[in-house]
């Protein structure tokens, strides 16, 4: 239950103990990682490293063949946060936000592609992408993102609005080769805008990435709309506007908005083959981590 606590901890030895706590039981990458199939043999010469020797041909024939590899391509993933106002949600200092939970599991994403010795890229936006970095595998690249992380979960920005659109068309135009795209986002975007949404969603895929979206909710008040029977102000964490009502009114509404916007977002995702993962911040990160992992290493 490691998001269970204050994340005022270094964010690596986070994602260093959440990896830890489910890599034992991977029997096999989750992901297309770094890895050398046989190609063929050829006559051992002198000075070839003696590992490289197939002794079953050497019991058979009595000659010293060496094995010949070839390295299969290094795993790109690009890492695509939404860090918009929306994702500061809950304000509440005793629970996990959105932009925290997206933080620890990025990171901890990235650290298995680093054990992998994998490449891996980062990408921040909300009204516009603020930060995409190149993708890369070295210790340096990788202390970077690190860092990065570290900095975005601390932010504290308000009427920051999202334009997942137009930051996802971006990572689209610059991620050259086939590469794993993951983002993390509570698509609250605009919701007249899911046109453009999906279509940049479609981008990616039409470049040929794999892509795996993370829908991130408050279960109990985004979704379910638990809230006390007494009047609420409430306020939009993007736009600043503030409305006063007392929930019951509305709540069978908009639970059915709600349900309806879900519903919607899972059938795209269906339709385009991305791979969405719904979260609910009431599970901790390991948790949902683990289940996705396990999942994806038995469709593999």
């Amino acid at each position: 239950m490691l998001l269970q606590q204050p994340l005022n901890e270094n964010l690596e030895l986070i994602a260093r103990q959440v990896v830890e706590g489910f890599i034992l039981g991977l029997h096999k990458s989750p992901f297309h990682g770094f890895s050398v199939e046989f190609a063929e043999h050829r006559l051992y010469n002198q000075g070839d490293p003696l590992r490289h020797i197939d002794w079953r041909v050497f019991g058979r024939t009595d000659k010293l063949f060496v094995k010949r590899f070839e390295e299969e391509t290094n795993l790109r993933c690009c890492l695509v946060l939404d860090t918009s106002s929306s994702m500061q949600f809950p304000k509440d200092t005793n629970k996990v936000s959105k932009l925290q939970f997206s933080c620890v599991a990025a990171a901890s994403l990235m650290q298995l592609m680093k054990r992998q010795l994998d490449a891996s890229a980062l990408a921040l936006f909300d009204e516009e992408v603020n930060f995409m970095s190149e993708c890369r595998s070295s210790h340096s690249h990788y202390r970077n993102l690190m860092n990065e992380l570290q900095r975005t979960m601390s932010l504290n920005t308000e009427n920051k609005t999202t334009n997942a659109t137009a930051a996802i068309h971006r990572v689209a135009d610059q991620m050259h080769k086939r590469s794993l795209v993951i983002i993390f986002s509570d698509m609250m975007d605009d919701a007249d805008n899911i046109e453009g949404l999906f279509a940049a969603l479609q981008h990616l895929r039409y470049n040929k990435h794999e892509v795996i979206l993370f829908h991130i909710v408050d279960g109990t008040q985004e979704v379910a709309f638990e809230f006390e029977n007494r009047p609420y102000e409430f306020v939009d964490m993007e736009s600043g506007d503030r409305i006063k009502l007392q929930p019951q009114q509305i709540k069978e509404q908009y639970i059915q908005k709600m349900n309806d916007f879900r519903r919607e977002v899972e059938q795209r995702c269906h339709q385009y083959h991305i791979d969405r993962i719904s979260v609910d911040l009431a599970k901790p990160v390991d948790e949902v981590l683990h289940a996705f992992l396990i999942k994806r290493n038995k469709l593999m």
